[in-house]
């Protein structure tokens, strides 16, 4: 790690003083007041520059900000103020205290597990220390300028109790961009002009500002304070605002979240970088991590124990990792009476038998953990008492279901409770309306998160490929990849299926979500979907769910995206094409140079006398070859490459 800093606070002008003309990141400190202030700070690449002032005007003295990026406008005279609950705001009569010396910052860690087996973590930081006059209130501006983003917080208040009742974060973009609105975190996209995306918006907000630049607006750190939403708002040019799904409380002063702009020339940059929301959160609280392993995922539809032992047996042979216990075993989610601490079968799901602590046992003696699902209703009552009592049967993780999300108090909670399962050395996946901020960086107990509109909603493959370049930027989405249902037909295809592994990331990934390794013989029922022998299985088998390396290829939101990760010596690609026929470029620079690749291509072909029409191709390659991907509307291609011999 290389850390560059001085003093903690300093006066402007001493600043001017001791600022060294030739620092990497150049804060140029203009006095025309003892109030005004000036700076700019870059990136350390120097390709972004973020300028933040504070000059009197009309009665007010605010914290202005702006960036750009390669000399270009992309957010500009952007302010920042807060509501108490008494009418009074927070920053609108700003005084600077005084001013950091920028701290540059050049580390790098290692994720338990991720897309990539080593995160940077580069940048250049200054605080800004300002009181509001008038409302008697610390605000103190923390910028963090990074080499494909930039971000923010506020310290406010006065060691007081607070009520906040708003926060004004404006991200004020020229021109007039295109961005993708959805209002629910499983909602459809549309694509609207910014100055026309309404209310209530979902994060991350992907803005479309010039042909060739793209901004996410976004939120990492938000723990114990209410979620972010986004409105746009009239001014002069499109201005997004901060809209909180609460109020917030406290007993005194408090750190904001951190805002987020993440920044790139095209959506495969914002998706590369996206560990910028990782970063942003603090480092690993748990010391021991050996019990934290991703995995692939096998969904038990039964609740039985034929069905169980149909799914263990399934998961060793075929590399899963995980069978999953879906609602039902503990009675009705909705119903409140229902005790998840029994295993008692909701009879409208299955007639049973299942013994549980037995199926448990039976995975537990094969190498396989076990995820069981329980639904908020449950969690909100027996939180305490089910995960000291899960750990005891065995249990692996859970999946909180249907959780209250938003607000203060249940964003609190839910973070509260992530914490809770990792003193169990307890594994989670929450659904549903969850939208990730970084929180598996302190708790990788967090494996993945719904947040999603998955393909248990059936979306358009268009639906898809807007969602790779939005909502997962935020991090992992469990898609709930299905397979053998006829919703893949009708929709997708089963090519497009096993690209979707590689393209989504989860390290808990499910797959096969609504098929079952049972045959109608076993279980009577000819409305199940039968997981069949099929060649392409082996690419589920051997592609894993977390990475060491990751690169986007191409991708234009809406339309297409060629993604290739690293595991070990190996290379898996997932190439998905929504609206029209295609040809894709792949070239594989991306490979070892000197070495021959043995590669097995997943090929869509309705010509394939087979259920799943997909093709299985062998040949090889090397870094300096080239595929050329042929793909009809909603299909897709996944290849696997391993080194030769």
């Amino acid at each position: 790690m290389s850390l560059v800093s001085r003093n903690v606070y300093s006066s402007p002008l001493a600043i001017v003083k001791s600022l060294p003309l030739m620092f990497v990141c150049v804060a140029m400190l203009l006095l025309t007041s003892g109030n005004a202030l000036a700076t700019t700070l870059e990136s350390p690449n120097g390709r972004i520059q973020v300028q933040v002032d504070l000059l009197p005007h009309e009665q007010k003295s605010q914290l202005n900000y702006s960036v750009k990026l390669d000399g270009n406008v992309l957010v500009e005279n952007s302010t920042v103020t807060f509501v108490r609950d008494d009418n009074v705001v927070i920053g609108d009569h700003l005084k600077l205290v005084g001013t950091t010396d920028v701290t540059s910052v050049d580390d790098s860690w290692k994720p338990v597990y991720g897309e990539r087996s080593t995160v940077v973590d580069r940048y250049n930081t200054q605080t800004f220390r300002c009181e509001d006059t008038e409302a008697n209130s610390a605000f103190n501006f923390q910028l963090r300028c990074y080499d494909h983003g930039v971000a923010f917080r506020v310290f406010v208040g006065n060691d007081k109790p607070m009520t906040l009742v708003e926060e004004r974060t404006e991200f004020c973009f020229p021109g007039e961009p295109w961005t993708w609105r959805t209002n629910s975190a499983q909602g459809e996209y549309a694509k609207v002009r910014l100055a026309e995306m309404g209310s209530n918006v979902e994060r991350p907000l992907t803005i479309q500002v010039e042909p060739d630049r793209y901004a996410a607006v976004a939120e990492a750190g938000a723990i114990d304070y209410p979620m972010m939403r986004l409105k746009s708002v009239s001014r002069d040019q499109p201005t997004v605002v901060s809209q909180l799904q609460s109020e917030v409380t406290a007993e005194g002063s408090i750190w904001t979240p951190w805002r987020v702009i993440m920044i790139g020339n095209t959506p495969g940059d914002l998706l590369e970088s996206n560990d910028l929301i990782l970063n942003l959160n603090e480092p690993c609280a748990i010391q021991d991590t050996a019990w934290i392993k991703p995995g692939k995922v096998l969904r038990e539809v039964s609740l039985t124990n034929m069905g169980a032992k149909a799914a263990i047996d399934f998961a060793v042979a075929n590399n899963f990792q995980y069978v999953e216990f879906d609602a039902g075993w503990y009675g009705h989610e909705y119903d409140d009476a229902s005790d998840a601490t029994t295993v008692t079968l909701d009879p409208k799901r299955s007639a049973g038998p299942l013994d549980l602590r037995e199926m448990v046992k039976y995975a537990d003696d094969r190498g396989i953990g076990i995820i069981v699902y329980v639904n908020r209703r449950a969690l909100e009552k027996q939180l305490d008492e089910i995960l000291p009592l899960y750990k005891s049967w065995g249990i692996a993780g859970v999946k909180y279901g249907f959780v209250n999300t938003g607000s203060q108090k249940w964003t609190s909670w839910l973070h509260d409770a992530v914490r809770k399962a990792a003193e169990h050395q307890l594994m989670v996946d929450i659904h549903d309306e969850y939208r990730p901020v970084g929180y598996s960086r302190t708790y990788p107990n967090l494996m993945t998160q719904e947040g999603v509109r998955g393909d248990e909603a059936k979306p358009s493959t268009s639906l898809a490929m807007t969602t790779l370049f939005t909502r997962n930027l935020a991090g992992a989405a469990d898609h709930t990849i299905c397979y053998y249902d006829s919703r893949v037909d009708q929709l997708w295809s089963h090519g497009q299926q096993l690209a979707k592994a590689v393209c989504t990331y989860s390290p808990w990934q499910f797959m096969y979500w609504y098929d079952t390794p049972l045959t109608a013989a076993q279980d009577g029922k000819s409305s199940r979907n039968r997981i069949v022998d099929s060649p392409e299985q082996e690419f589920f088998k051997q592609v894993p769910t977390v990475w060491d390396e990751t690169r986007v290829i191409s991708g234009e939101i809406g339309e297409y995206a060629v993604i290739a990760r690293r595991s070990g010596e190996q290379w898996f690609v997932g190439a998905i094409n929504a609206n029209e026929d295609r040809q894709l470029r792949l070239p594989l620079d991306f490979l070892s140079d000197g070495k021959s690749y043995q590669v097995r291509r997943y090929q869509d072909d309705p010509k394939m006398d087979t259920k799943t029409k997909v093709r299985v191709v062998t040949s090889e390659a090397t870094s300096g070859d080239e595929f050329q991907l042929k793909l009809a509307p909603n299909q897709g291609e996944a290849i696997w490459f391993s080194p030769a011999g």
